[in-house]
């Protein structure tokens, strides 16, 4: 199941979340070493929710860094009431939105990969039909938009219900909802995808015209 697949358990979550925020926290109050590894814990989250937001899979490094800059910059407000990953998360989303909005105002370049090749290394191996070719990325993009972001920010991410719906600005009822239909989609799409297709005899042309009566074979 997809649910199986999905990298680290609830609980391994909210201890790296707890590690990440206490470390956020001090580096707020200079400590160098607690922003490097403020950096460190949430770099990978970062780079992977912005190339699932849709960044130009070009800019993906770029508009990770730019959350950072704008975080570190930021560090003097973060008061740790959310978690420093919700906190960080918001702010790569405003990165993604300015960006689109910057593309929107200047002509657009053509490039070959989508955001699907760009992102597929950071993800774990072992998710559903990777060994036939078939990644989970790739069964994402035929969800709606909105069911997407819920069910990345919570089964890929590892946000709390609560913390996605911060994040979308909508009820937690609506993210538990999207995140619903998004997995019965998904298993839908897997189970078709993983149904064996017809077999063709290599001999034999798929679709033969009847021979008339009386004709040669």
């Amino acid at each position: 199941m997809i649910t199986s697949a999905l990298p680290a358990s609830r609980p391994q979550k909210a201890s790296a979340d707890a590690s990440a925020t206490a470390w956020a926290l001090a580096a707020r109050s200079g400590d160098p070493d607690a922003a490097e590894r403020f950096v460190r814990a949430l770099h990978a989250d970062v780079l992977r929710y912005v190339a699932h937001l849709g960044a130009d899979p070009q800019s993906v490094d770029d508009l990770t860094q730019d959350t950072f800059v704008r975080a570190l910059d930021s560090l003097h407000r973060f008061e740790g009431r959310a978690s420093a990953r919700t906190w960080l998360l918001s702010i790569a989303r405003c990165a993604v939105v300015d960006s689109f909005r910057r593309a929107a105002v200047r002509p657009r370049t053509a490039h070959t990969q989508d955001w699907q090749t760009a992102v597929e290394g950071a993800q774990p191996r072992g998710l559903p039909g990777f060994d036939d070719g078939i990644a989970l990325l790739d069964l994402l993009d035929a969800l709606p938009d909105e069911r997407r972001q819920a069910f990345v920010l919570t089964q890929v991410v590892g946000l709390s219900y609560e913390e996605a719906a911060r994040l979308g600005d909508c009820p937690v009822g609506t993210v538990r909802s999207r995140v619903a239909r998004a997995r019965m989609t998904l298993m839908a799409l897997l189970v078709e995808a993983e149904r064996p297709g017809p077999i063709v005899d290599a001999e034999e042309p798929a679709h033969r015209a009847p021979v008339p009566v009386g004709a040669p074979a």
